[in-house]
């Protein structure tokens, strides 16, 4: 097993292509061919996480949030991401960040919160936008059953809860080849008039070539003749944050010492209690006071995330409870849910990566502490 089929199963669960543009997310040391040996999953890398690989025979890290965030221009270890590189390469141990990809997917960040919480009815807080895109191509008629199957297989027409949509146009092509042409239909130099059909399919933008990879190799003709163009529309399974719904209104109070309890939280900061029944809870791991017009504008009675400043606290305009639980917190078992999907994954390659060599880091990450 090597790092890029690491790097293959994860892209199953958080495809990379839905980062954050701010994000600095993908491999940050090392080389994608190299054999692993061990995997270690952890929130943050930080120098006694890479002494952790070190002892513990791992080669690749998995790390939820990236060491390396804006550019470095300096090696010198005068700083904590200077000298956890600088260790990381003398060891020959390389780093993966998921980041913000895994905030986007649909059971990432966020569904692990709501696994905590048991919300239920769960969609996207935020959206992301452009990320669908829209193929149109153009196939003989007596060959479009076998070039739209083959974009169906590839993962192309899959509209929220329905696969294989489709929409299917007859219609008259023409098309005369030059001299250097090797037509399937007709012959070159003369105008072929053939009935076609016109196949419009949407899929997601991180099948973009896989998508094109079916089309070109079902598809009879010498030259395909297809447009792609990207959409506008919100990707209902793809974004930031989540909302869902308790099974039973709980008042309050009560609602926010249950997240204290299930969150296992020293303290909350929180907006001030409006004394009435809560159903509808939004959330968003990491920081995300950026999203609390969007958990309003959902209805919203409580937003749980972390990093609220003083002033975004008043946000709230009493119409829901704003819950800082801490960056940290609302991310914590962030960690847990890469474990349990590599841990799954691996296993298939096994005995490629002898017992399946997994490992949950020990190390708490929290750079903030209570007293």
């Amino acid at each position: 097993m090597r790092i890029k089929d690491v790097i293959d199963c994860l892209e199953e669960l958080a495809p990379m292509a839905y980062a954050e543009d701010f994000d600095n997310t993908g491999l940050l040391t090392g080389h994608k061919n190299t054999k692993v040996k061990g995997i270690l999953v952890t929130h943050d890398t930080l120098e006694e996480v890479v002494d952790e690989a070190i002892q513990k025979d791992c080669n690749l890290i998995i790390s939820f949030h990236p060491i390396i965030f804006s550019g470095l221009k300096k090696f010198n270890g005068n700083s904590y991401v200077e000298r956890t590189v600088i260790k990381a390469i003398r060891y020959d141990i390389a780093i993966f960040a998921i980041h913000t990809a895994l905030d986007n997917a649909f059971n990432g960040v966020n569904a692990t919160l709501c696994d905590v919480l048991e919300l239920s009815n769960r969609s996207i807080l935020v959206p992301q936008r452009e990320t669908v895109k829209k193929l149109l191509t153009f196939v003989p008629k007596d060959r479009a059953d076998t070039v739209r199957d083959a974009l169906f297989r590839a993962g192309a027409g899959s509209i929220g809860n329905y696969d294989n949509c489709s929409f299917n146009l007859e219609g008259t092509g023409t098309f005369c080849g030059n001299e250097n042409s090797n037509p399937v239909i007709g012959e070159r130099g003369t105008t072929r008039y053939e009935p076609e059909t016109q196949i419009g399919v949407t899929f997601p933008k991180h099948l973009e070539r896989k998508i094109m990879n079916a089309l070109l190799s079902s598809h009879p003709y010498e030259e395909v003749a297809y447009e792609i163009t990207t959409l506008e529309n919100y990707n209902q399974h793809i974004g930031i944050g989540m909302i869902g719904e308790l099974s039973e209104p709980m008042e309050d109070r009560k609602f926010l010492l249950h997240i204290k309890t299930k969150m296992q939280l020293s303290c909350i900061r929180h907006s001030g209690l409006l004394h009435k029944k809560i159903k509808k809870v939004a959330v968003l791991g990491g920081s995300g006071a950026f999203a609390i017009s969007n958990a309003k504008n959902a209805g919203a009675d409580v937003f749980i995330t972390g990093d609220v400043k003083y002033h975004e606290f008043y946000k709230a305009e009493k119409q829901m409870i704003i819950a800082d639980i801490g960056h940290y917190e609302s991310e914590q078992y962030t960690k847990n849910l890469l474990f349990e999907h590599l841990t799954k994954k691996i296993h298939n390659f096994a005995p490629a990566l002898p017992g399946g060599k997994v490992v949950l880091s020990e190390c708490n990450t929290n750079s903030i502490k209570y007293l």
